[in-house]
């Protein structure tokens, strides 16, 4: 009799594992997708291929970038959104996730309840650069100088809405100045217009202005990252040279789709850690001007509540209305 209850006991153990449990234990057994919603090439497609390409050889099993780019990030939010949550597809976010909720009347998703937070991974900052005939060597300097010239100095930007307009007007209410935005189809046509001397300033990612900086085609002001970067220990925040309080940069992360599975963030959450924490990881983010910064799910989640509340309000203040 002991012989014949053997198998059921052994079935009822089974069953009474959770499905959570048991997805944790396979999981990955296939390709796993990265969806980045921007084209590949830029900034977050650069950190994200990174972190791809570490967990493939933490994890065993391959890990894809998938570029799905279009409509300032929606198209490729809303396809991981109807995405099977089972840890198979996931999304590379940037600032655009945080803003778009007060950018556009409806989106084809919740910006918050249809994903789940994995980690953030790191901040990419901006940095206040400008044309080197600009009469000015820093953020004081700028400020007094913008304030003596109002609506004259020209800043480029990549369009109404992006970053680098969102986080100049930011700038405009905090220093209490008028710059007057001239904006370009995209974020490298902008930092052109500013190399050519088109306009005047403007934000850049610290990635893609670094080397301008260094070949002294523009002249840097200050980093608008909360503490000063290690890529650039040298160079002021904002804050601290004249406008304090002022901080802003693009925040990246991963995010999975609602209810995937506990075990299964957790797992994602743990491998990426490991993969940004490696000296080599660490030493490279630094050469591309990224400052690695890890969380928890719920840290990113209430990060990127946050920021939407930021943003919201400096849209709000700008009266720009919901396209």
């Amino acid at each position: 009799m002991l012989r014949l209850l053997q198998p059921i006991a052994i079935a009822l153990s089974i069953a009474c594992v959770s499905p959570g449990t048991v997805s944790a234990q396979a999981y990955p057994s296939k390709t796993v997708r990265i969806v980045v919603p921007f084209a590949a090439g830029g900034g977050t497609d650069v950190i994200a291929r990174y972190l791809a390409a570490g967990l493939t050889e933490s994890m065993k099993h391959q890990v894809i970038v998938d570029n799905r780019a279009g409509a300032n990030a929606i198209v490729g939010t809303e396809h991981v959104a109807r995405a099977p949550a089972d840890g198979y597809t996931l999304l590379f976010v940037s600032s655009p996730h945080s803003v778009n909720p007060s950018m556009y009347a409806k989106l084809p998703f919740d910006t918050l309840r249809d994903f789940a937070p994995v980690s953030l991974i790191a901040f990419s900052p901006y940095i206040l650069v400008v044309h080197p005939s600009l009469p000015v060597r820093n953020v004081k300097d700028f400020v007094a100088l913008a304030k003596r010239r109002p609506d004259e100095i020209l800043y480029g930007s990549g369009g109404t809405g992006s970053s680098a307009h969102l986080t100049a007007e930011l700038f405009n209410q905090m220093a209490g100045v008028k710059l007057r935005e001239v904006p370009f189809k995209g974020a490298g046509p902008a930092l052109i217009g500013t190399i050519t001397g088109e306009v005047q300033a403007v934000f850049g990612n610290a990635l893609t202005v670094k080397p301008h900086i260094e070949s002294g085609r523009l002249r840097a002001l200050g980093i608008a990252s909360a503490r000063r970067s290690p890529f650039a220990p040298d160079m002021p925040t904002i804050s601290e040279a004249g406008v304090p309080g002022f901080s802003t940069a693009a925040v990246l992360g991963m995010l999975a789709p609602a209810r995937t599975p506990r075990p299964i963030i957790d797992t994602l959450n743990a491998e990426s850690h490991k993969v940004m924490k490696q000296p080599k990881t660490v030493e490279t983010m630094r050469n591309i001007a990224v400052d690695i910064e890890l969380s928890t799910p719920e840290e990113f989640g209430r990060l990127i509540e946050s920021e939407l509340n930021r943003w919201s309000k400096v849209i709000r203040a700008l009266k720009l209305k919901p396209l």
